[in-house]
């Protein structure tokens, strides 16, 4: 149907739902006229195919949310909505103020809590509301962020009603997420709607990150040349992605736990040039497991002796340890009077009413009220969730009210709230769903704050969603508060340009970041050299020539070599070997089979993930292809094998081939690309010399030996260039040429040893060095000279079937290889020398 005849978008107001989009006589309101109007015009098919560019971006950008209990490999691509949240000026002027007097209220509390506690002293506060709270931490006593604001960043879920007036739900105080988020909403909206996002001349986002940036330099110890790092849990968070984004666009090291280590009561990054000190912390991780030392004992995500560092004032949290405390349901019920005690009158935005079990007029409203109030702990870092009373059967709600009454300290109540109903895209069109909305704020140097102007708008799934998270599956809004008049540039915010070139020259990326790079650049070179070898063999078992008993045992137990999926087809029984596809089906698809492509691209996508914050937007798209291809294998590998399986492998091919071509015409050539260009080579070199050992070495009659050479060819991306060069019969002798010694052959074995060893000679190197070559320099130049030196009539002779000198060379090209790689590993990835256990055991895994 072409666009003329496509359904308006027409937003109607719902009958028995108050939305905050229409006035009392049923017109719209003035801040979401345009919008609306313009969606409208715009029509279904025009917002559709904006929709799936705007998915095609998020997908390309790898802007995911993992959720809790999916064990899929493909990710879970942010969900947003086309249709923004509008907010006017004038509503918004009052959200603004609010959101900062709160901040300032909350920053207050902090610092009372950790130090002299005169809102216990004085009763404004009851002693349990405090203490009965794990998020209390005592050994952050004292601990202090330099400047008038301890509380660096803060996350507010408030809802609107209809009028515009705001509600808030909760405080985020830890490590509050969605401000990536936020900024890749609008960055998305901004590229799939230009005109209507610039004429709708609403308040950008990129001065509040500048802001964000210029306190976080102004608070570290060190003001000559701060060094601050995000610290996340790892890719599994589930908002990972949002860790990297924020990495890459403010320019930050994003780190996990391996990669700091606390000494001389500082914090270090270990980083390839030994040890850089780390000024200021951004964490992603909550107080409990930041400190396996002093907090929790079991934590695989934290730093030892953290708190000691921060105590000592050697390094500045944002948000400091302890911080989680604000986020007690409890003091929602005691902010109005804090608020008074501070600031001598109420808050501008009033609080949800809370209702603690702990005070026993409460606990009485609880059991009179049980069908009305949602019930909550007070932490919300348990497992114990929300129940909503009024869902809940008589016995269900004695067992709860009975629990309750166990712990009373640990449980508050609060009535359902409904927030306002927002327009929302949906396969029926534009229908009214929940929302509510998370807004930042952050401090200043001049001891205010500074509101995010917006958010993160979340929605329901259903117009009656009473649970509205991202856990749950609810989408996201880009945030538009308008401007009552054009945005003037902000020139007032410090930037660092003055350190520019010096910086440029200092940076050292953490040797986990770089570890990843360097595996993913082998695990990607050996699922493509399993991918090239796989299809030629199901080419020529599909082809009108059959493959003779001499080749087929040779071919298979090199698919094994290759693959390093032993015991697999060596020493297999002839009943495997006349029908080998299931087992080479096996070999390309199961991921639990150590050596299988699967296996391989599983642990490429996982060190890619690991390293997401170097890598351009282009590489991530091409690494999402290999993704979606991966997940479609089990599709499309299944059923009769006469229907071309090689034709499957080809999409992951070119995408591999896409990822190397990226890194040689689009990365830096900085120490992380020659890391991952010296997996590259390694991985290549160990490849080159399996298949040739497995299918030259042996004698066998000439016509076997021709189908073997062009099988060694063809996996290798040789046999044109060969056709091409001799145009005559197979031959051993020109085949060794062209795969080992031809360097215009960028696949041949030399071609990646000379590239290796000029990868080696450019890594850092020790200052005491006195022109000594370094073992992985001696080992690589070893390899190299031992190739180059090589004859080809000597390397062809055979002796007792064998060409023995070929074997003999190529066995020790290998165990230099390995070498090679466990050297780098212990020097640049482990910081030590002696060990050879993280290259031993993936090679045993190989």
């Amino acid at each position: 149907m072409s666009q003329s005849f496509a359904p308006p978008l027409v937003y109607k107001q719902t009958q028995g739902i108050e939305d905050s989009v229409f006035q009392a006589n049923g017109e719209v309101k003035p801040h979401w006229s345009y919008l609306l109007n313009s969606l409208e015009t715009m029509g279904a098919s025009s917002f559709s195919t904006r929709n799936e560019k705007a998915l095609r971006i998020l997908r390309d950008d790898g802007a995911s949310y993992n959720v809790y209990g999916n064990n899929s490999i493909a990710s879970s691509t942010w969900n947003l909505d086309l249709v923004p949240s509008v907010i006017s000026s004038e509503s918004w002027r009052n959200i603004e103020a609010g959101i900062a007097e709160r901040a300032e209220v909350l920053n207050y509390l902090l610092r009372d809590i950790y130090g002299p506690r005169e809102l216990i002293r004085t009763g404004v506060i009851p002693p349990k509301a405090l203490f009965s709270h794990r998020g209390f931490l005592r050994a952050c006593q004292g601990i202090k962020v330099p400047g008038n604001q301890d509380l660096i960043m803060l996350g507010i879920d408030l809802m609107l009603d209809a009028n515009g007036a705001p509600t808030i739900l909760t405080d985020r105080t830890q490590s509050p997420s969605g401000m990536g988020y936020s900024l890749e909403n609008r960055t998305v909206m901004s590229r799939v709607m230009p005109s209507l996002f610039r004429d709708s001349h609403v308040h950008r986002l990129a001065s509040f990150f500048q802001r964000l940036r210029a306190k976080l330099n102004s608070i570290s110890p060190n003001q000559d040349d701060p060094r601050i790092v995000i610290l996340t849990p790892g890719s599994n968070n589930e908002t990972y992605f949002e860790h990297a984004y924020l990495a890459n666009y403010m320019g930050f090291h994003l780190v996990q736990n391996g990669d700091l280590i606390v000494r001389d009561g500082f914090v270090w990054m270990k980083s390839l040039d030994g040890l850089s000190r780390v000024d200021v912390i951004l964490r992603r991780v909550d107080d409990w497991y930041c400190d396996p030392v002093e907090l929790r004992g079991d934590s695989q995500l934290g730093i030892a002796n953290l708190l000691e560092a921060a105590r000592a004032g050697n390094v500045v949290i944002a948000n400091p340890l302890g911080s989680g405390i604000l986020e007690n349901h409890v003091f929602l019920k005691y902010l109005p009077k804090i608020a008074k005690t501070i600031l001598g009158r109420d808050l501008r935005i009033p609080t949800v009413p809370n209702y603690w079990c702990g005070d026993k007029e409460d606990m009485t409203f609880v059991r009179a009220h049980v069908d009305e109030l949602v019930i909550k702990p007070i932490d919300r870092s348990t497992n114990v969730k929300s129940v909503y009373g009024g869902s809940l059967t008589n016995q269900q709600k004695k067992d709860l009210l009975e629990k309750i009454q166990s712990s009373p300290d640990q449980y508050v109540a609060q009535p359902i709230m409904a927030p306002s109903q927002l327009p929302t895209h949906t396969p029926q069109g534009l229908a009214p769903r929940p929302a509510i909305l998370r807004s930042f704020a952050i401090a200043d140097d001049n001891s205010s704050y500074t509101v995010m102007p917006g958010g993160l708008t979340r929605v329901g799934e259903q117009q009656d969603s009473f649970l509205i998270s991202n856990q749950s599956g609810s989408y996201s809004k880009d945030t538009w508060v308008l401007a009552s008049e054009p945005e003037l540039t902000k020139t007032n915010i410090k930037t660092d340009e003055q350190n520019t070139a010096r910086n440029i020259d200092l940076i050292s990326l953490p040797s986990r970041v770089v570890e990843n790079l360097f595996w993913m650049g082998r695990y990607a070179e050996r699922a493509e050299a399993s991918l090239r070898l796989l299809r030629t063999v199901f080419v020529m078992l599909n082809g009108e020539e059959p493959i003779s008993d001499v080749c087929m045992p040779l071919i298979l137990n090199a698919i094994t070599e290759v693959t390093g999926t032993q015991p697999g087809f060596i020493n297999a029984s002839a009943e495997l070997i006349s029908a080998p596809e299931q087992e080479l089906l096996i070999i390309v698809k199961d991921a639990s089979r150590n050596g299988s492509v699967a296996a391989n691209l599983t642990a490429m996508l996982n060190c890619a993930d690991q390293s997401k914050e170097l890598l351009s937007t282009d590489t991530l798209r091409v690494i999402n292809d290999v993704r979606d291809g991966l997940v479609e294998l089990d599709s499309t590998l299944v059923g009769d094998l006469a229907a071309a399986p090689e034709e499957a492998l080809d999409p992951l091919v070119t995408a591999l081939m896409a990822l190397a071509g990226l890194a040689q015409e689009s990365m830096i050539r900085d120490i992380g690309w020659r890391f991952m260009e010296i997996g590259r080579r390694l991985e290549r070199g160990l490849q080159t010399t399996a298949i040739i050992n497995r299918l030259m070495v042996q004698e066998v009659p000439e016509t076997d030996q021709n189908i073997l050479l062009q099988t060694v060819l063809q996996s290798t991306e040789a046999l044109i260039s060969y056709r091409r060069r001799y145009r005559a019969r197979m031959g051993v002798q020109s085949s060794l040429d062209l795969i080992m010694l031809d360097t215009d052959n960028p696949r041949s074995l030399l071609f990646q040893l000379e590239s290796l060893n000029q990868h080696i000679q450019q890594l850092p190197k020790p200052h005491d060095n006195k022109h000594e070559l370094l073992p992985e320099e001696r080992a690589s130049l070893e390899c190299e000279t031992l190739i180059k030196l090589s004859l080809l009539t000597e390397l062809s002779s055979r002796e007792n079937g064998q060409r023995v000198l070929l074997a003999k060379n190529l066995s020790r090209v290998t165990e230099l290889l390995w070498s090679i790689s466990t050297l780098i590993s212990d020097k640049y990835f482990n910081h030590r020398e002696s060990s050879r256990q993280l290259v031993s055991s993936i090679g045993e895994q190989a």
